[in-house]
């Protein structure tokens, strides 16, 4: 069984930071992607933030290039996303996923389809003007 939990959300003025963690459990692999996701509001499609493979290999939205910076410790077993200079349209629920399947390139698209993914329950962010 396979769990992600995220942590480390809460609300901030705008130009605030936050560090938010995901920490897996079960049948986690170190050389599997792993993707930071936002959705607003809830049913609305989510939205690739960043991603970064076994390798280290990092790729960020245009939205968050520059402010947010994702980081993975294999030995803990954990996931992070430094956010810096948070807006009030960085407001959304976090998710942390991993793909399934070992595989590469790390794909949004791949890992949003139904059973291709572990997810975690969100954390919610909130940045205030």
């Amino acid at each position: 069984q396979v769990q992600l939990v995220e942590s480390g959300g809460g609300s901030v003025v705008s130009g605030g930071s936050l560090r938010l963690s995901c920490v897996g459990s079960g049948d986690i692999y170190s050389n599997h992607c792993f993707y930071w996701f936002r959705q607003t509001p809830p049913g609305k499609e989510r939205e690739g933030v960043a991603h970064i493979d076994s390798e280290g290999r990092i790729r960020y939205a245009d939205s968050v290039k520059g402010r947010f910076t994702i980081a993975r410790d294999n030995a803990k077993r954990s996931l992070y996303l430094q956010m810096n200079s948070l807006k009030p349209e960085d407001t959304a629920m976090y998710y942390c996923a991993t793909d399934r399947a070992d595989r590469w390139p790390c794909d949004y698209s791949y890992v949003t389809q139904p059973g291709f993914g572990y997810w975690g329950q969100g954390t919610q962010v909130t940045v205030s003007s």
